[in-house]
This record gives C-alpha cells, structure tokens and sequence, in this order.
C-alpha cells in the first residue's frame, strides 16, 4: 500500500507538493496496457486540455484499453469543440457519457481511474481526484490541488478500497438516468445553448496549429501562404477544372487549407482520404476545430459511419463492395491527403468511382518526375505549389545545416540489392555492428543541438542503438508500433528535455508535428526520395529557440544513399553559372556540408556511363527508388522514339530489367500488340480516342462492357475535368451539349466510337474494339484473373499519351484557362512587363557543335528568361542550347563558340522544305549515345544532301541516312552583359 500523494499545482511553494497534474495522468494513461481500463469524469471538457491528452488517450485505445468519460454541460462550460474530440474517441470504442445538469444537481466530479491489473491475488491502479477538470489551465498553471492514490497490493489494502469504491461509483455513473450517451445530435442541441451563454467568449486562431489563451470559441483564419492557395483554388474551379493538385512542404498546414477551402466551397458533403488512421482522426481534428457545427464519421475496417463530412481509410473504402454503397456524386468535395500513395489500384478505383463537384490532392512531393503520377490522376492540374526552399527563404520553417559523413563501416555493394531495396536481413545484420553504432554515436556528438530524432532500418536496429547511447550516458529511447515507451511519452519527454534522441522505425514519416526536434540522425539507406524529404520536414517546423536544423547523414557508397545530397540542392537550391558546371544557392541559414571522401562517389553516381536509353531508366529507377511508370519516364525527358527503336515498347523495356509482375509478362505476351497500336502509339488528331479509353477504364469496362450511351456519358464528364481540352478539340456546338442527351451521343458515336470500331474486321491493327448489342467490347480475350493487370497496364499508358498530347499541344492549350499557379508564376518570373520576356527550356548540356558531330545529352533543362522580340515563340515547340566550335561563325548569321542558341523542335511531318536552312541534326554513336551537329542544309545535284559549314576552314559533310535534324536554327540570343 501507498499513502495518498498530495499534487498541489500553479502557485505551490512547497517542493514536495509541487507537481501539475498533466504529467502523472500522462504517466498513468501510458502505462495502462491490454485489457485494462480508464474512467473519467470530470465536470467540463475544454479543447486545449483534450488536446494534451489525445494522443495518449489514443495510442491506449490501439492498446486495448478500455476507455469510458463522462462529462457534463453544468454552466454550458464545456466546449462544442471538445465534444466532437470525444466522438473521435467514442468512433475507436471509448464510452462517452453525457450529464444533463438541467433541473439535476450540479455536477463537480474531477476523478480520474486507471485499474492497470485486477485479479483475485493482485490489483494495481491509480486514482486521481482532486480539483482539476480537463482544461490547458487546470492541468498545468492553475492553482489546483490533487490526491493520488497509487495501489499495488493483493486488493486488501484500505487503499485498494478506497479505489474499488472509486470504480463501483464511476460504473453506477454511468448507469444513471442522468447520463445520456454523447451524439453529434446531441452536441447539435448543446452548440446552440452555448452560443448563446454569456460565458461565450471569441478567439482567433491560425491555420498552423498555434493557439491563444484559453477561451470558449473559435474562429480560424488562413495565413499569407493558405490564402494564395485558396485563391489559386478558388480561380482553378472557375475556369471549370473539377480535380485539382496542391503541393506545399510539410508545416505550411496542408491539412488547414483544404478545411478553408472545404468552408469556402460551402461542401456540405465530403469525404477526407488518406492511408493511415493517425492522419485521418489529425484531419477530422482540424476540420472540428475549423467547423464546430459539422458533424464528422469514421470509415474504416471496424466503423462505418454515414455523415455529412466523412474520413476514410483507403484500404476499406477503396474496395469495390464499399464504393458501391455510394453514388458517384454523394460527396461534392472530396480531399485525398498525401496523394503520392494515390497511384495505387486502391486509390485508382476510389477516383474513377466518385464524381464531386472538386477533388483536392494534397502532397509534399517536390519534383516533377514524382508528380507525374498524381498530376495524372488530377487531370494535370498543378493548381498551387509551394516548396520547401521557398518556405524556408519565407521564414514558415527554419533553415538547415546537412553533414554528409561518410559511413566507413558499411560496404553497400556487399549488400544484396532486390526490387529496388536493400534485402533486409542482410541489412539488419551488417548494421548491428557496434563499430558503426560507435560512429554514429561519435559524429553526434559531435554536430548534435538538443533533441534528435534518429531513423532507424528495423526495430532491432532501434533498439540496439538506444542501447549503445544509453550506455555511453545519453538517454535514448526506440520508438515504433509497439515499442516499450509509447509515443506520445517519448515526444514529451523528448521536448522537456527528460530525452536527448529518440530512435524510431517508420513512425514518424508522415502526419507528425515534431515542431521541437532540432538535429535529425540519419542511420538508413533511404531508396525513396519522398521519405528522405518527408523525413527531412520533421524536423524543420518553427519551434520557441530553435534557429536551424542540424542533419547529420550517415553517407554510404550506394545510390541508396548518395542521392540525397545532390536531391538537396536541387529541392532547396537554385543554381548559378552556366553550362553543366552549376553551383547551389541556398537560402540564408542552409549549408550543405559533405565529408571529401563522398565527393568522387557522387561524381561517379552523377556522371557514370550512359549508353542506352536502359541507362537512362536505371538512373531514373534508382533516383525514385521504384520502377518509374511512363508518364514519370515521360517528363524526366526519356527518349521514347529511341526506347521504341531498342526495345519495341515502353512494357518491353520494364520487363528486360525484371520489373514487370508475372500477371503483367502473361499480359504483354498476349497483347503486347494491342497495349503498342491500340494506345501508346495510336494516331491521335484529336484528344478523343485516348479519353474515351480512360472513360472505358473508370466504367471498369474491361470487365462489363459498358452500354455506348454509358460510355459516351463517362467520356463526358471525362472531357469536363480537362477544360483545356474540351475547349481545344471540341466544337463550340458540341460543348453546349450535356452528358445524357442524345446529342452528345451521336457525337461521341460518329467520333472516337467509330473510329476505334470501324474498318476492316480482320485489322486488329487499327480497330482493337467492336460493338456488340450497343455495347462497347474489346476484340481481344483474355483469361478474367488477367483482367486487372490489364486495366493497370492500359492507366499507365493513357496517362503517358494525355501528357504527351498535351505537350504537343502546349502553344494552343496555353490560350485556354490556365491555373491560377501557372498565371502566378509567369506574373512573378520577371520584373518586366510579361509582353516584354518569355521563359524558354534551356538543355545546359545539349551542346550543339559548330565542327564535327559532339555527344551530348537532354537530361536536364533549365527555364531561362529571355527577351520577347524574336518573332512568335512557344514554350513547347522552342528552346536553347548553346554552341560548340567554330564551323558556323561566317556568313550572314555567325554562330560563334558558346552562343546561346534559340532552336526550335522540328519533325518530318512539320520541317518542311529544309533546303538552305541551318538545321540542327542528331545522330547516334555506336555505343547508342546521341550526338549534335549545326549545319546548314544544301541540296545536291543527285537529290541528296550535304551539311554546309559558313565557316570556309570546315569541309562539308555527305548526310546519311543516320542522320536526324532535330531542330531548325532561328537565331543567337543577345545576352545581357554579366
């Protein structure tokens, strides 16, 4: 038995006596494990105090621990708010117990229960009853006086009585008449009481978590970054796009914007989508606070709410027996967070599902190759971004110090390399090594601020290394699903300084607000690019005191590795300099420090040998960390045509480098032809017939051929979330016409239908669909368990022909709406009027040679501003290069060395008559290496072509039918004087 412990809060002078209440409740909710259980009852519930509890309260629900509150509306004190908190709990299986004070006695219990283990020989608990009702105040700062009781006996203690007496009366509470179970309903009724008690004050708060002093309402407002955002959204509906993509770097309050814009759409229907339960109850946190009067539900595995405003696990909602539950248009707006997981089929089948008035994507993701994917799915609508560089350079999250130290003790090539990871085993074995621990621990040390957050590969790996610093005197401690210490403790005790490090697996990646950590220790290989840089945001939100972010990054000598140096300066840096010798310009505060040993590494991982276009994918492979998919091939500046020319097609090539699954191989053997012709390469003068493949595809119509009306319908509606096109393709006639009249109809029959439909029967070539009993059925079969892969076969390539159709179209689309973003930033590039300048792509390493034929490479391409005054030019069709050499620099027009060129793309369909023009041409070495000449074209007696040198020092050259011009000459740029 032990005596009651007096905890006097606030005003204390007494030491002994001196201790808030928030720590020891925290301490005893934690260490309530499985098959125990919590009660409280306390007289008001205000939100600043459920928020320092939640996520203790939780991680013990996820326990197993049996939750039950009970809390009053005595005084209408308790906050709307804080009730919609407790129906979060109450969804995850607490018992929320309301006390209705009217015409009742008051009510001023403030009694908190924990049974941690009651058997016949053992009970061991904790009781807390005293002053404290659940408020930021009362649980911290105010003058408030507890009694604890602690128990650990063989539950004959007059202690032991004491808190069984505690329990009979908390479970005859919640039997009583008086209490009602809580429901939305229920807070509905309260909310208009309590807007109307003189108790109710105002508050303002920010959409990035901060808060004021506590009072009783709320009224949330955007900051300067939420509101070009919700503007930029705002103009994007206008303009009739219907999907949408926001990119903003994690602390900008991803989260906040979309409940800003949720309340200026006015949605009365939506639906929040992401793939952790942890992200999805922050959301429904956020929207509370944001909207008190909404009423939100859970969708998961074990509940299935139906509510106005409805959060969803992928996992559960994605599946076609839960989609059915809905129609397509039940929600008007719907949100899906961290939308770089959206590429997936779970995912997919969702979006093809639902048809909202808007569909929000939100990510962190900052580069284009990343967002090539989800940039498809929201119909290449980039509607705002805002990176990390520029919410450091804004000062919205702190700068950074990045130490690269070369990591000696492990040998990554003697590591086995499988599917685009590390195998594991392997892994866990070669880094339980205490000369690396050592190191680690030696170069933290000495970089190392106050608080650290250390990534580890396994949970073994964790809990080796909190070992070794424990050992050496620094308190660590592991932290993952399931770890000794939950969570939220090691945050709290990491920020009152009770820790120094906190080693963790795969926890906090995503959806965590470390806004205290200030040094990251990077022990993992990390193969993909978003976990490094979600990794990276952990640590780099404001906190009271801290002025950078220290990174310490164990550096190997794998790609694994060395990519995040160089991802760094292209993530947070601009470059200065010309040609392919670029330097980073950080922001103020940022260094990016890198151990000498590290620097030929990446070099040879930066310049390595590229031979084929396979190079090229392999790069691109190993900078994602996952096999790209055509559209990313696409806009990392892949050469498809030459792809085509080496390996037949783009699934050819994935399956020579073992990255097609087996159900894709059966697929390619048997269709290959179909997936080629009937659409990666099929003609495309309109884009019609590739938006009637993505309507077929949304209609699942691989496996139920749809009805010509349903699917000219879909395709519609299809054409409706890409403004641009409709605008562009569709005749002024057509676009009056709706999506269900038999107009449309005849149109869609007499148009794309037809044209995928018609011809010669024997032609599988040109004609891969046919029409039976009004429906629209593939020509081909295929075994039913093939159909899916199919299906995901077909999405990556009609995602791959949108993106180049509206590349090719680029100079007539940019005359149709455009984002607010796009408007922003061709507004933002210059301080010059925009008639007056122009951005065009500038490839620093496309050398042209002014001489013999010079190997260079497109890898990389640069906007550079240049002056608007040499005739019509397009962002798409025109772009520059610099020359090499001096075979050009006579006649009219001199090309000297090193001029920047202006160029634009030609093709045999649009060059024209080439005769006496000076035309750049490519042509391959053996290696397959492409190589660049700049010559003017004469025509010889023959009919054939030499390649004419202005300068009389060079001999002309025989063109070959090698030979490729690429590009017709328009001109030198006039740079300005540096």
């Amino acid at each position: 038995m032990t005596a009651p412990q007096l905890l006097a809060g606030g005003g204390a002078k007494d030491p002994g006596f001196h201790q808030p209440l928030l720590g020891p409740l925290l301490g005893a909710i934690n260490a309530t494990g499985e098959g125990s259980s919590i009660g409280i009852a306390v007289s008001f519930i205000r939100q600043s105090g459920l928020a320092l509890l939640q996520d203790a309260l939780f991680e013990a629900l996820d326990r197993g621990v049996q939750l039950d509150v009970i809390t009053s509306d005595y005084l209408d004190v308790t906050e709307p708010v804080a009730l919609r908190w407790l129906m979060l709990l109450a969804e995850r299986g607490a018992r929320v117990g309301i006390y209705e004070s009217a015409g009742n006695p008051g009510f001023h219990l403030k009694s908190y229960l924990f049974i941690q283990q009651h058997t016949q020989k053992r009970l061991t608990g904790l009781g807390l009853v005293g002053s404290s009702n659940i408020s930021r105040a009362a649980l911290t700062d105010s003058l408030e006086w507890n009694w604890c009781l602690r128990v650990d006996d063989d539950g004959t203690s007059p202690a032991a009585t004491s808190l069984l007496a505690l329990q009979q009366q908390m479970q005859q509470l919640a039997q009583d008449a008086r209490v009602v179970p809580l429901s939305h309903h229920w807070i509905d009724d309260y909310l208009i009481r309590y807007q109307q008690s003189p108790l109710t004050g105002l508050r303002v708060i920010t959409g990035d978590n901060t808060t004021d002093d506590e009072t009783l309402r709320e009224t949330p407002l955007p900051h300067a970054v939420q509101e070009e955002a919700l503007a930029a959204l705002q103009a994007s509906r206008s303009q009739g796009y219907q999907r949408g993509l926001v990119v903003m770097a994690t602390g900008l309050g991803k989260t906040w914007l979309a409940a800003f814009d949720a309340r200026q759409l006015k949605a009365k229907k939506l639906l929040f989508v992401a793939h952790r339960d942890e992200i999805i109850r922050q959301a429904q946190a956020t929207f509370i606070r944001m909207q008190p009067t909404a009423h939100t539900g859970l969708y998961n595995g074990q509940q299935q709410d139906q509510a106005d405003w409805l959060f969803a696990s992928v996992q559960t909602l994605g599946r076609a027996d839960h989609l059915r539950r809905f129609a397509p248009d039940h929600f008007d707006y719907i949100i899906v967070d961290e939308f770089h997981h959206s590429t997936s089929p779970t995912y997919r089948r969702l979006l093809d599902h639902f048809r909202p008035r808007f569909l929000l994507g939100l990510t962190a993701t900052p580069d284009r190759t990343d967002q090539a994917d989800i940039l498809a799915l929201c119909d290449d609508n980039l509607v705002f971004e805002r990176g990390l560089r520029d919410a450091i350079v804004d000062r919205h999250l702190v700068p950074f110090v990045y130490q690269g130290i070369y990591d000696e003790h492990i040998d990554y090539d003697e590591i086995p390399w499988r599917n685009g990871r590390f195998d594991p085993d392997a892994l866990n074995a070669a880094f339980a090594s205490k000369r690396r621990a050592r190191h680690a621990l030696e170069q933290w040390r000495t970089y190392a601020r106050s608080r650290t957050l250390a990534f580890c590969i396994s949970t073994r790996h964790a809990d080796f290394m909190a070992r070794i610093f424990n050992d050496a005197d620094i308190k660590a401690a592991a932290v993952y699903a399931g770890s000794a210490m939950p969570r939220n403790q090691a945050l709290t005790e990491l920020a009152d300084g009770k820790l120094q490090v906190i080693f963790s697996v795969d926890l906090f990646n995503e959806g965590t607000d470390l806004p205290a950590i200030d040094t990251l220790l990077m022990l993992r290989p990390t193969e993909s690019r978003i976990v490094f840089l979600q990794q990276l945001g952990r640590g780099l939100r404001k906190h009271p005191g801290k002025q950078q972010l220290m990174v310490v990054d164990l550096v190997g000598n794998h790609k694994a590795c060395l990519f995040k140096p160089e991802l760094l300066q292209a993530t947070i840096g601009t470059t200065n300099g010309s040609g392919s010798q670029t330097t980073p310009d950080l922001p103020e505060g940022c260094y990016i420090n890198l151990a000498p040993r590290l620097i030929p590494l990446m070099n040879k991982l930066r310049y390595g040998g590229r031979v084929k276009v396979v190079d090229d994918y392999r790069r691109l492979k190993d900078e994602l960390g996952h096999r790209p998919t055509a559209v990313q091939a696409f806009r990392a500046g892949l050469d498809l045509a030459k792809l085509r020319k080496q390996h037949g097609n783009w699934f050819e090539l994935t399956r020579s480098e073992g990255d097609l699954t087996a159900s894709a191989v059966i697929v390619l053997d048997k269709l290959g032809d179909f997936l080629l012709t009937g659409v990666e390469t099929t003609t495309l003068s309109k884009s019609f017939k590739i938006i009637l493949l993505q309507a077929l595809l949304e209609l699942d119509g691989l496996c139920q051929p749809p009805t010509l009306a349903a699917l000219a319908e879909q395709s519609r509606h299809v054409l409706e979330r890409h403004p641009d096109l409709l605008l562009l393709d569709l005749p002024a006639k057509q676009q009056a016409m709706t999506a269900d009249s038999p107009a449309w109809l005849r149109y869609w029959q007499n148009n794309p239908i037809k044209y995928s439909t018609g011809g010669n029967p024997d032609s599988q070539a040109d004609y891969w669909f046919e029409i039976k009993n009004d429906r629209f059925c593939p020509r081909f079969e295929l075994p039913t368990d093939k159909l899916d892969t199919l299906h995901l076969m077909m999405q990556e390539l009609v995602d791959l022909r949108l993106a180049e159709y509206r590349r090719r179209h680029a100079a007539k689309l940019a005359k149709a709406p455009r984002s607010a973003k796009v408007q922003q930033q061709a507004t933002d590039s210059a301080d010059t009027p925009m008639a007056e300048v122009i951005e065009l792509p500038c490839f620093p390493d496309l050398r042209i040679a002014c001489g013999h034929f010079k190997t260079g490479h497109g890898d990389h391409a640069e906007l550079m501003a240049i002056a608007d005054h040499y005739g019509p030019l397009d962002i798409k069709r025109h772009f520059l290069a610099r020359a090499s050499g001096h075979s050009m620099n006579g006649g009219k027009q001199p090309v000297n060395d090193g001029d920047l060129l202006l160029l634009e793309w030609i093709t045999p369909q649009t060059a024209g008559s080439i005769s006496n023009q000076t035309l750049a041409i490519e042509q391959q070495d053996e290696s397959g290496d492409n190589q660049y000449l700049l010559r003017m074209v004469k025509k010889k007696p023959d009919g054939g072509y030499r390649l004419h040198a202005t300068n009389p020092d060079y001999e002309d050259l025989a063109a070959t039918d090698e030979m490729k011009p690429f590009a017709r000459f328009r001109g030198v740029i006039s740079e300005p004087a540096q």
